[in-house]
């Protein structure tokens, strides 16, 4: 009499593969994005204007950037690397980060913000030491020329709109020289009363 053997299939052939979710984070109580991919920092010509290197794109297109950690990019000559970065305050220390003191010098901040919904009537929070300029979607939002020192909120658009689903938040900040390169920027409802409810990502 011949013996019925059963085959055992490999569990692995029926396992569905499941992608590792993206980590997710949140705004600092009042508001402010502390998660962030920074590219930096691109060193300019020493004589480099601050008002014209906020209007130029040391990257092509930059307000369409879409990075992922590790992504590389030649900028000048230079290869540099996207890197997850987080603030230990309210804004980003780019010369801490980079762990130099630097002059002349760009660097691009980007995040993602994940909506449940269409979110209106929001505005855009910026500060910046020295120039600073915001992309929200491709669309310019928020520049400034001057070299200033960082304050909270020193400039503010009106009426902004994050979309259902992923928003791309690109931030450029221009160093002139010295210590001080930093960057922050948060959402506010209508009345200017902080958005924490909202979902930060480092990938689209």
């Amino acid at each position: 009499m011949t013996g019925v053997q059963t085959c055992a299939l490999p569990i692995c052939l029926f396992a569905i593969p499941c992608q590792a979710r993206a980590e997710e984070f949140a705004p600092r109580s009042d508001g402010f994005i502390r998660d962030w991919l920074l590219l930096a920092p691109i060193q300019l010509a020493a004589d480099a204007d601050g008002a014209e290197a906020i209007e130029k794109n040391q990257i092509p297109d930059e307000g369409l950037l879409k990075p992922k950690a590790g992504d590389k990019v030649t900028v000048r000559g230079k290869e540099l690397t996207w890197k997850k970065v987080k603030a230990t305050d309210y804004f980003l220390d780019l010369n801490a980060i980079c762990n130099a003191e630097t002059e002349k010098t760009v660097g691009y901040a980007v995040t993602y913000v994940r909506a449940d919904e269409e979110r209106k009537n929001l505005r855009l929070k910026m500060g910046s030491n020295d120039e600073g300029k915001v992309f929200l979607n491709g669309k310019l939002l928020l520049k400034t020329s001057e070299a200033r020192a960082l304050n909270q909120d020193s400039d503010t658009a009106r009426d902004v709109t994050l979309n259902k689903g992923i928003n791309v938040v690109v931030f450029k900040i221009f160093n002139e020289g010295g210590t001080d390169w930093q960057g922050c920027l948060r959402f506010t409802d209508a009345s200017d009363k902080a958005v924490t409810n909202m979902v930060i990502r480092l990938e689209p």
